[in-house]
Order: structure tokens, then C-alpha cells, then sequence
């Protein structure tokens, strides 16, 4: 049987097509354009002209029948729909970009980690050894992907690839480790039912990606609060915070030490109770004299005894007590001894608090005692409304005085180059807004955390901190809980048989 000159066109073309989408198969199952891959796509294509050149003057004469020429049109129509479809979903594959609802932002990064994943210089690896994905994990891990292009992340079967596991130290099902060169650090969960939060990964990333770590000292031995305390008045979520943060923390007695220890990088002097030895202010001035930072948070009605260093640094503390009268605090179930603040200074500390609030449970003044100095260069960071105003010492009944009305500075920051380094110290007049009763209430807890990332210099952690989810109950009542159930079980229905017979009775 010898064939036509239109049968061998269309045998030709169709051995081109079988060839290029066996060249396709290959080239998806290697992930690369190998050789094998390049010749049957070539061979595709040509045998594929080929046969369209040898059998053009029947495409000719098919393409001029009416029917044809219908059919033609709807097919250039479906294939332009679907080139649309294509380019569009190429533009979002290329232009990421997701809406989060919540009102507390949960399901994005927060400024601190988008921040910290902008200054990453090296690629850092997440993997999760288990069998099964994560899907939660793995959509937290998108978000970072898409704010650095040095985040991978990985699900390993430890089972399939222990060695990789043994090479990561993974030893259970579960286990989410951060790498970065040969820093190997376990992430921490703390998230909702074991489940790594985007504050624990951060953390980690932090700790594999950081060449030295950072110790903040904190004073005793004068009634101040504990890092070990976990009341309602101690420091241990301040110890905690730091940690995440990829601190190291540790407690001091500068009497037994003879002086600031040298592994101590920042040291806080968190509300003294009792005045420090005039040896004991010295010590801290030659720490500040040497290029030192430290933070001094001071309680009203209380005299720590560091006037020393206050007069050294232009830092005027007022024996006084804040009142604020504006009665916004009621809002929030605090009396007028607990100042509000919402008005910042002008400095990396409060940059990121703008527009939030901090609270300061009895708090007294510190401002820059004159003003007309430049050196240190001092800014006062927090101010209280001009409802406010101060009183000598806290009494039961409390009269406004307008001699000593606000705007009043509870707080200020102050630097001084020594040398080739930058001394720094903050001076807040309240301890209690970081106590763990008060440190998770609006901004305390970025207050006393960017303050210390100044102090250390790493401003690239200072921003607003991963948010943890609100719950939210409705509690209802019996009459309401009867409402609902009569409103679901006749009031709907029976206005869905209501319309339908009206829609009835229209028609008939």
C-alpha cells in the first residue's frame, strides 16, 4: 500500500510530537536539560515543521472550510484564555503577596524578624525531621523564604536519610534544627501544642548566625528584682525574653565581684531598694568611664544613693511621684499612679513604640537637668499627657497642681563617645513596667527589650515583637442560648417555606 502525500505528513508530525513530549517526560524526571532531553526536543520540532511543510497544501484547504475556520476561532480563543491564565499566575508566582486578617497579624512576620532576615549574609537551613509535613510550619516557613533569600527549609525523613539526621543532631521525630555553616541549634517550641512559633525559629536563626553572644549583668544586693522570681513582681519573663533574644543573662554583686565583670556586656540596676556604698557608685561610673552601658531603673520614694552618676551625665531625677489625671488609665483598670505614656523621643528605643502605649506602675521624673548641654547627647524618651502632674510622696487623696503639671519625662537615654567607644546609659524612673504582671501590657515589654538592644548596640533587633494569639470566648446567657436555638431551628426554616410558598403562589 504506498501512502499519500498527506499520510506521510501526518505520520511525521505525529512521531515529532511523541518525540518532544518524551523529550518533556525526561527533562521532569531529571530536573535538567540533559542531552537526551535536547535531542528528542530538537528532533521533535524539525520532524515536526516538516511535516506541516510537506502537507501544507492540505492545511490550506482544511483551514478554508467555514467549519474549520468556527473551529479555528474557538481554539484560538481557548488557547488565548489560557495564555491569560498563564501570565497571570507566572506575575503572582513572581509577586508574592498574602493578606493576613488577624487582628494580631498572626500569620506574618513581625518588623524584629523581618528585620533580622534583611541583615542575614550567610544561607541558613530549617529542617524538621519527621515522616509526616507539617502544613503550619510549612506556611510559617514560606513567610520567611519570602523575606530572605538565604532561608531554606526542609522536611526530612530521618528513617530514609539518617545520616543527615545524625549530621544535624536530630535524635527525635519532631525535632525543627536551624544550621547555618556548622552551627547546629534545636529550635525551642513554645507555639500552641508543641508547635514551633515564628519567635522560637528566629531565635535560633539568630544564635546559628551570630558570631559572639552578648551577656546583660543584673545587680543585687540592694533590694532589686530577681531574674529568678517568677511572682507577679519578679523579672523572670525579662530573663526569659533576653534569652530568646540570644542573650545571656547573669546576676552580680559588685561587692563580691570588686567591680563590673568583664564578661558583662550591659549591666541593669533594676529598682533598688537600698542605697548602693559610694564605692559601689564608683564601680559603675568606671564601667560607664570605660565605655560601658547600663540601665538604671529607679522607683519613686526610694534614694538609691547614685546621684554621682546622674550629676556626671546631665540627668536631673525628681523626688516626686506621677500623677496622671487624664483618667485614661481606667480604661485599663489602673488608678492615677500609673502614668500613661503614648508621646515618645525621637530615638531608635521608641522609633517602633510610636502610636502604642507603655504603662508605669508609680513612677517619678527623669529629664535632662540642663538642657543647653550637648555633652552626652541625652534624649528623653517618654512623656506623660498634660493631665498629668507630681506630688511629693503618694497619699490616699490627691489634689491637682498645676505648678507641676505635664507633659512630665519619665525616662531618658544618654550616649558619650569614649575613645573608640560609645558609652550609653538609660535612665527610667520605674521598675515595675517590666515585672512579669506588667511586661506582656502593650508596649512594656518592647520598651525594656529595645532598650537593652540599644545598649548593646544591636539595633537591628530593636522593632515590635512576635505577637502571641488573643483568646476569644463569647459566654452567653440562657435567654440567649434559648434565643439561638429557636432562631436556628424554626425562625430560619420557617421563613425559607414562608418565601418558598409566596414564590409558589406568584407562579401559579
Amino acid at each position: 500500500m504506498k501512502w499519500t502525500r498527506n499520510q506521510w505528513a501526518e505520520f511525521i508530525s505525529t512521531v515529532g510530537v511523541i518525540a518532544a513530549v518524551g523529550g518533556y517526560i525526561i527533562y521532569a524526571r531529571q530536573s535538567e536539560l540533559r542531552l537526551p532531553s535536547q535531542i528528542l526536543f530538537i528532533a521533535g520540532g524539525v520532524l515536526f515543521l516538516a511535516g506541516i511543510v510537506i502537507g501544507f497544501g492540505a492545511i490550506v484547504k482544511f483551514f478554508s472550510r467555514r467549519s474549520s475556520q468556527l473551529g479555528t476561532n474557538t481554539t484560538i480563543l481557548a488557547l488565548g484564555v489560557l495564555l491569560i491564565l498563564s501570565l497571570l499566575n507566572f506575575v503572582s508566582y513572581r509577586h508574592h503577596k498574602r493578606f493576613d486578617l488577624t487582628t494580631e497579624k498572626l500569620y506574618t512576620l513581625s518588623d524584629q524578624t523581618k528585620k533580622i532576615m534583611r541583615g542575614l549574609q550567610q544561607d541558613v537551613t530549617v529542617a524538621r525531621f519527621a515522616k509526616n509535613e507539617d502544613p503550619q510550619l510549612a506556611d510559617l516557613m514560606k513567610e520567611y523564604r519570602n523575606a530572605s533569600s538565604h532561608i531554606k527549609f526542609e522536611d526530612v525523613d530521618p528513617t530514609q536519610k539518617p545520616d543527615v539526621a545524625q549530621e544535624y543532631g536530630a535524635t527525635h521525630m519532631g525535632d525543627v534544627i536551624v544550621a547555618a555553616g556548622t552551627k547546629h541549634q534545636p529550635v525551642e517550641a513554645s507555639g500552641l501544642e508543641g508547635n514551633p512559633s515564628e519567635q522560637d525559629i528566629t531565635t535560633a536563626i539568630l544564635k546559628v548566625t551570630r558570631n559572639t553572644v552578648k551577656t546583660v549583668c543584673f545587680v543585687t544586693g540592694h533590694g532589686e528584682k530577681s531574674l529568678s522570681d517568677s511572682d507577679a513582681t519578679g523579672y523572670s519573663l525579662v530573663d526569659q525574653g533576653l534569652k530568646k533574644e540570644g542573650y545571656n543573662t547573669n546576676s552580680i554583686n559588685l561587692v563580691k565581684e570588686n567591680g563590673v565583670p568583664s564578661s558583662c556586656d550591659i549591666v541593669v540596676i533594676a529598682g533598688p531598694t537600698q542605697g548602693y556604698f559610694p564605692e559601689e557608685a564608683g564601680l559603675v561610673s568606671k564601667f560607664l568611664d570605660d565605655g560601658g552601658k547600663v540601665l538604671i531603673e529607679v522607683d519613686p520614694q526610694t534614694d538609691p544613693k547614685l546621684s554621682r552618676i546622674f550629676e556626671a551625665w546631665n540627668i536631673n531625677v525628681g523626688d516626686n511621684v506621677v500623677v496622671d489625671a487624664s483618667g485614661v488609665g481606667r480604661l485599663f483598670g489602673t488608678g492615677p499612679a500609673t502614668p500613661l505614656v503614648v508621646d515618645y523621643g525621637d530615638s531608635p528605643i521608641t522609633k517602633s513604640l510610636q502610636g502604642g502605649m507603655t504603662f508605669f506602675n508609680l513612677a517619678r521624673t527623669v529629664s535632662i537637668a540642663d538642657k543647653a548641654k550637648s555633652d552626652p547627647q541625652a534624649v528623653e524618651l517618654l512623656k506623660t499627657s498634660e493631665r498629668s502632674f507630681t506630688i511629693p510622696k503618694l497619699v490616699r487623696e490627691v489634689q491637682y497642681n498645676p505648678k507641676t503639671a505635664g507633659p512630665l519625662s519619665l525616662g531618658l537615654a544618654a550616649s558619650r563617645t569614649v575613645g573608640e567607644k560609645s558609652a550609653r546609659l538609660v535612665v527610667i524612673g520605674d521598675s515595675d513596667f517590666a515585672e512579669n504582671q506588667w511586661l506582656n501590657l502593650q508596649r512594656n515589654g518592647d520598651l525594656f527589650f529595645n532598650t537593652i538592644d540599644w545598649l548593646a548596640q544591636d539595633e537591628n533587633l530593636i522593632s515590635i515583637r512576635p505577637k502571641t494569639q488573643t483568646a476569644r470566648h463569647i459566654t452567653l446567657t440562657e435567654g440567649q442560648m434559648a434565643s439561638l436555638q429557636w432562631l436556628e431551628l424554626f425562625f430560619l426554616p420557617g421563613l425559607v417555606v414562608i418565601v418558598g410558598m409566596g414564590i409558589w403562589w406568584k407562579r401559579r
